[in-house]
């Protein structure tokens, strides 16, 4: 079947005297993840990871992807015709040497020019230049070959009220209005969804896990003109009356900015490249409400703490069930994945799941993504481990939390490897560091257990979280080297969350990942600078049963039942007595 779409495709790229074609993860707005209608990649490949590229020629076609997705994009890449890029790997080819290798002088490069950034449509543009060749972008013409194709999504956007957000839209726009004036622009496109859904204090579905409305936004010096279908507006009609916001038709955005006035400010790497190029005066520079709503306000952060624990409640529940019951009648990753999803809807203002669920037993959790299909998916054994990614979104905001649960017997390598993940883990969530450290200077602390034993893994330790937006945010992260696509390696300020996750990931044996949600405090201030420090408020025990307790620090230990004391003083309230004695036995001082 893939195959065939391929050569369907190529046969259209030869009407069309197309001699490259590129299909990209992304929507119209440079989303991560994106709803149905434009997983075109997904379509013609089979490859169902988050992030990819293929590209496609005459004669040859290939998938280009990151390290957390090797091992599946190979087993779903297999029998297909599709030859697999390992992104990063030593001799690959990245896309843009590809395509400069592969386009004939006086050729054409073609893709839909709505789903490439402006940045990278300009490194395209010079490699045309550099052959002579031309650009097909105005067109999909992939579209025809997917019968059936999923509608554009139409889902009705609420209002996030000041108690959950703490900070109304009118004071939003006022400081990037500020920051306008401080650039020199009189407007500011604005394209990614989820700067726009805290800009305008609005939030929708129509992603999955991802609570945004598709849209664009252009703020001017004393109005906004929101580019969105108005039916999505009925429940909050008086709300974006009472701000004075312009409605406009979705795709009169392209029109709309070519009839602006003055210097334009956008960002040329979220801003597609057939709006881009209808910007006559831009002003290039990061959207200022990335890091604007990455540093959590101080009811943001309250509101987190309370939904942490409420997440952390379904998690231990889960976890528990999970334990009791295993080998007693059959669990599968998806039914316990299941059972977990069912604790958490228990939840008071609980909205959807924050992403899908990585649900994976044994060998499944060494792909870092792993999604488990129906008719596929493993039985879990009495015997092992059981990796569980999963989080959720509240009122009170977004959750991401791993625990690896072990089922039963397991090797003394696999506790040894369990064991360096959470002293990885610990020893960067108990890092103090001085005002003006990256995520780049402590990414160390999570990965020294692990290189000290030759192993590493192949993604950063941990990534930015939204409130109520999505579960990967810039621009804050823990990774030990850059990587610009991430934008994850800014400074890290009070209010920032961020995940640690390190991991191990041995193929065709066990996956293990201990993750938890950081926030970024100030300690204390003296003549050396301004130390700061995080807080952990992921609230759920930690597997004890996998520990060697031989390889922990004395300085682990205490952070590990200091942590577990928290834990457990702060779930057992709130659990049926059973649970709790139980929670007490595994999270009792070591």
């Amino acid at each position: 079947m893939i195959r065939s779409r391929i050569e369907a495709l190529q046969t259209i790229m030869k009407e069309k005297h197309i001699d490259v074609w590129m299909v990209c993860t992304a929507d119209y707005h440079q989303s991560e993840y994106v709803s149905d209608y434009f997983k075109m990649r997904v379509f013609l490949s089979g490859f169902t990871g988050s992030a990819g590229t293929l590209i496609v020629t005459q004669d040859h076609a290939g998938l280009w992807t990151d390290g957390r997705y090797f091992i599946q994009a190979e087993k779903q890449l297999e029998n297909s015709g599709i030859e697999l890029y390992r992104m990063g790997e030593e001799g690959v080819e990245d896309t843009l040497t590809f395509i400069q290798n592969r386009l004939p002088v006086g050729g054409t490069l073609g893709f839909d020019g709505r789903t490439v950034s402006s940045a990278y449509g300009k490194q395209l543009t010079a490699i045309c230049e550099s052959k002579q060749a031309s650009m097909a972008i105005e067109e999909d013409i992939a579209d025809g070959l997917w019968e059936n194709r999923p509608a554009l999504p139409l889902t009705k956007a609420f209002v996030l009220e000041e108690k959950w957000c703490g900070e109304s839209c009118s004071s939003k726009l006022a400081r990037v209005r500020k920051y306008m004036d401080e650039v020199g622009a009189n407007y500011h496109v604005l394209t990614t969804l989820d700067d726009i859904a805290w800009l305008l204090n609005v939030r929708g579905r129509d992603i999955n896990s991802c609570p945004v409305v598709v849209s664009y936004c252009v703020v001017g010096k004393n109005e906004v003109h929101w580019f969105v279908d108005s039916n999505k507006l009925v429940d909050i009609q008086e709300y974006v009356n009472t701000l004075g916001i312009c409605v406009h038709g979705y795709d009169e955005v392209y029109d709309f900015v070519k009839t602006l006035d003055g210097h334009v400010l956008y960002d040329p790497n979220k801003v597609n490249l057939l709006l881009g190029k209808s910007i006559a005066c831009g002003i290039e520079k990061e959207n200022p409400t990335v890091l604007m709503k990455a540093i959590k306000n101080e009811v943001e952060v309250e509101n987190l703490r309370k939904c942490h624990i409420k997440d952390g409640l379904a998690v231990t529940r889960f976890i528990y069930w999970l334990k009791k019951n295993i080998g007693k009648f059959e669990i599968t990753e998806i039914t316990a994945s299941d059972y977990l999803d069912e604790r958490r809807k228990e939840q008071e203002n609980y909205l959807e799941s924050g992403f899908g669920v990585i649900g994976a037993y044994n060998a499944n959790a060494a792909m870092m993504h792993y999604s488990a299909q129906k008719g596929s998916e493993a039985t879990l054994e009495p015997h092992g481990f059981y990796l569980i990614d999963s989080g959720g979104q509240y009122y009170e905001g977004t959750t991401d939390i791993t625990r690896t649960v072990v089922l039963g017997p397991i090797s003394d390598e696999w506790k040894m490897h369990y064991t360096q993940v959470l002293r990885g883990m610990m020893n960067l969530s108990r890092a103090k560091f001085l005002y003006g450290c990256r995520g780049m200077n402590l990414d160390i602390l999570a990965r020294e257990p692990l290189w000290n034993i030759g192993i590493d893994y192949k993604c950063g330790t941990g990534h930015g979280v939204g409130y109520l937006l999505s579960v990967h945010e810039a621009p804050n992260g823990f990774r030990w080297r850059i990587v610009p696509e991430r934008n994850d390696s800014c400074v890290l300020e009070e209010g920032m969350v961020t995940t640690v996750e390190p991991g191990v990931y041995i193929e065709g044996s066990h996956g293990i990942r201990i993750e938890n949600e950081l926030v970024c405090r100030k300690g204390s201030k003296n003549e050396y600078g301004q130390f700061m420090e995080f807080e952990t408020i992921t609230m759920a025990p930690i597997d004890v049963d996998a520990i060697d307790f031989s390889l922990l620090s004395k300085e682990e230990l205490a952070f590990l039942n200091a942590y577990h004391k928290t834990v457990y003083e702060t779930l057992s309230p709130l659990l049926p007595k059973e649970e709790a004695d139980w929670l007490y036995e595994v999270t009792c001082e070591r």
